[in-house]
């Protein structure tokens, strides 16, 4: 079966999850990435009932108000009931790599102040240990240099992706070199203290609350505990 159709199947079983808990008064958080614009689409052919969605990046606002699903920014909403987005990685612990799209800022964000996150992969970002794929860090453009030398210091090794700019204005490092991460907290907080630093792609403090893996043969469903209101 094809990535593609992986993504698919995933997107629809995550669909499927979430469509008894939609109402009218429904606001969706959506991130960011291929298998997150399957889900919308599915979403759209579905008519579901929704008030709307906040997106996690210019790109996904644009293909929800391409489906006429009005968009909402973060700070006109009380609560997200629900947060559906994708995966670079993933492990049993449901903590995440993120930001291979570049808006792993306003996922995380997204992702924060949403009630319940439900991640969608395919078997191929279901890791045993997080880190092989380059970690994406998030840095104000005047640090990159320092940020850099400081990520060295740790054991990474830092790559600027050349040619990006955030949709908050900042420029991507990738960094190579630290698998396995064997503390996915720690590098996470230790990653956002150095100074310039906006965010980095862990999602290890804030992990997944339920995550779909597809497979060829089926859509394995992950879950951790909800913390009680």
């Amino acid at each position: 079966m094809s990535q593609n159709k992986l993504k698919a199947l995933c997107a629809k079983a995550a669909l499927d999850y979430i469509l008894p808990k939609l109402h009218g008064r429904t606001i969706l958080g959506i991130g960011t990435g291929s298998t997150t614009n399957l889900f919308i689409e599915l979403m759209a052919q579905e008519k579901i009932r929704l008030k709307g969605a906040v997106a996690s990046s210019i790109a996904t606002k644009k293909l929800l108000e391409k489906h006429e699903i009005k968009v909402f920014k973060l700070d006109e909403v009380d609560s997200l009931e629900l947060y559906i987005d994708g995966a670079d990685e993933s492990n049993s612990n449901l903590e995440l790599v993120k930001g291979g799209g570049g808006a792993l800022t306003q996922e995380k964000i997204v992702a924060a102040a949403s009630i319940e996150f439900v991640c969608i992969v395919d078997h191929t970002k279901w890791v045993s240990n997080l880190g092989e794929f380059p970690l994406p860090v998030e840095v104000i453009p005047t640090s990159i240099k320092y940020v850099s030398k400081e990520i060295k210091e740790m054991g990474g090794d830092p790559e600027h992706r050349k040619g990006v700019i955030t949709d908050n204005g900042n420029l991507i490092i990738d960094v190579k070199g630290l698998y396995p991460i064997s503390k996915p907290k720690s590098l996470e907080k230790e990653l956002n203290n150095i100074a310039g630093v906006v965010t980095n792609g862990i999602f290890a403090l804030r992990p997944a609350d339920k995550i779909f893996v597809a497979s060829n043969s089926e859509v394995s469903e992950y879950s951790r505990p909800l913390a009680s209101s």
